[in-house]
């Protein structure tokens, strides 16, 4: 379908991931699922090294590299769809580069470390700047806001103009709103019915609401792996407020969900 956004599937290459437990964390087990990704319809792999669930623990910059490096290398010679790097680091960033991804998506926004802007700037990648209030550690302790859309709109545009004025092309960066990273439940409502607040930046906007706690909380407070039906709903909603591309852990079950609901729209364009 040409007129859905584009699908992220997402590989935990983590032992404490939120969604799968660990499913993923042996690197062959992670490529093999990246691979399935591909198949069902990712246009997008996302490979993370470091869980950023609420309460998580910084992982230590070698140990990130050994969970992502064979990840990428070996999905990069096996697969065309573009590859990108879930990190805080800019370590990490560089070495995932090095062996084939070309989109750094860093839930800090380039913060993390003072060497992430010009990391950025030499590296050359797209960049996906997404907004988060507190660390992982203890980002959902207490999350307030005046305004929560205006509030993640200003910062979003000041992270924009600090990467332009530091030499990062406009052209490299996506923003994501950051839902469920020091955000209530109603925080995050009034931002998925806001998202086309966020075009008006001027770049791609990404969503990552796949699976997150605020689906159990309004239905079903059941494990991460039950939310497939509030995680397809939220899809819809991005796609309805023109996002660029949605952030999924179940690529293929998304993948139809988007590609009907843009036959409908336009049912001239499905074939």
């Amino acid at each position: 379908m040409s007129n859905r956004p584009k699908i992220m599937g997402i590989i935990n290459a983590t032992p404490d991931s939120f969604s799968d437990g660990g499913r993923f964390f042996d690197s062959d087990t992670a490529i093999a699922h990246g691979l399935r990704l591909v198949r069902d319809g990712a246009d997008i792999l996302d490979v993370g090294g470091e869980s950023t669930r609420p309460g998580a623990e910084e992982v230590p910059v070698d140990e990130e590299i050994a969970r992502v490096v064979p990840v990428v290398r070996a999905l990069r010679a096996q697969t065309d769809s573009l590859i990108s790097i879930d990190t805080r680091k800019p370590e990490v960033a560089i070495a995932a580069v090095e062996a084939g991804a070309t989109i750094w998506n860093d839930v800090t926004a380039l913060e993390f470390s003072p060497d992430s802007i010009a990391t950025a700037r030499t590296l050359g990648c797209d960049i996906v700047l997404m907004h988060a209030q507190g660390d992982p550690k203890t980002m959902q302790a207490a999350p307030r806001y005046h305004d929560v859309v205006e509030d993640v709109y200003d910062y979003l545009s000041r992270r924009i103009a600090c990467c332009v004025n530091a030499g990062i092309s406009e052209e490299r960066l996506s923003v994501d709103p950051g839902i469920g990273f020091g955000k209530t439940t109603e925080h995050n409502l009034l931002l998925l019915g806001r998202l086309d607040r966020f075009a008006q930046l001027g770049r791609p906007v990404l969503l990552g609401a796949s699976r997150k706690r605020f689906i159990a909380a309004i239905d079903g407070d059941g494990p991460a792996d039950t939310r497939l039906g509030g995680s397809l709903a939220a899809a819809l909603a991005g796609m309805a407020h023109g996002c660029a591309v949605i952030r999924v852990h179940d690529v293929a079950e998304t993948r139809q969900a988007l590609n009907i609901a843009g036959a409908i729209e336009n049912p001239h364009l499905w074939r």
